[in-house]
């Protein structure tokens, strides 16, 4: 990669990028009223493993990154700080999120980490410096596969949901909020920061 201005600055909204999504996943696993399905999963693996939810998230993620070697595809600087850093940003966030007594209370911030979570993906997205870990896994096995992408979406998230569940993660309401809403979310975030397809990733 060659560092000029633009890569300086593909890599500062890459990384506000990344530490937005840990504030808005923070305030999802808080609210404490279900995960998305890579989140059950990675919450499973802290209950079992006794370690915090944002060092499993990068246990996940890196095992993700993993599979990608077969599946050929190649990582961005991207794809491995996505890895790295949206879980150590959630453990920062997750000690100074405040604890909610009441379920409205709960929903509302759980709805409002969904909103977040969707914009920070719009803004590290437009970095273009690669995908994340699960978009690459994902991209990599429909050309394997020849499957439709949602049915590969699907296939990963129903299984790493159930296995996330045996564990122990939360699986709730918020489970089913955040399947029906994100796609709409991430797509209003991708058109309001102007996301090309042609851009060149790095």
């Amino acid at each position: 990669m060659r560092f000029d201005f633009r890569t300086v600055r593909r890599l500062t909204r890459l990384n506000i990028g990344l530490m937005i999504y840990g504030l808005g996943l923070a305030m999802i696993v808080e609210a404490e009223i279900g995960l998305p399905p890579w989140d059950v999963f990675a919450k499973g693996i802290s209950i079992q493993l006794g370690i915090t939810y944002g060092i499993a998230s990068v246990i996940v993620s890196a095992l993700v990154l993993l599979a990608w070697i077969p599946l050929k595809v190649k990582p961005g600087i991207g794809s491995i700080l996505n890895a790295i850093l949206i879980g150590l940003w959630s453990d920062v966030f997750i000690p100074q999120i405040p604890k909610i007594d009441n379920y409205l209370g709960n929903l509302a911030m759980f709805l409002i980490g969904m909103v977040i979570v969707a914009t920070a993906t719009g803004i590290y997205i437009t970095s273009y410096l690669g995908s994340g870990p699960r978009d690459g896994l994902m991209i990599g096995t429909q050309k394997l596969l020849g499957w439709p992408l949602w049915q590969i979406r699907t296939m990963y998230e129903v299984l790493v949901l159930v296995i996330g569940w045996l564990m122990g993660g939360q699986v709730r309401e918020g489970t089913l909020i955040f399947a029906v809403c994100i796609g709409v979310l991430m797509q209003v975030s991708l058109r309001f920061f102007k996301y090309d397809e042609s851009k060149k990733i790095i």
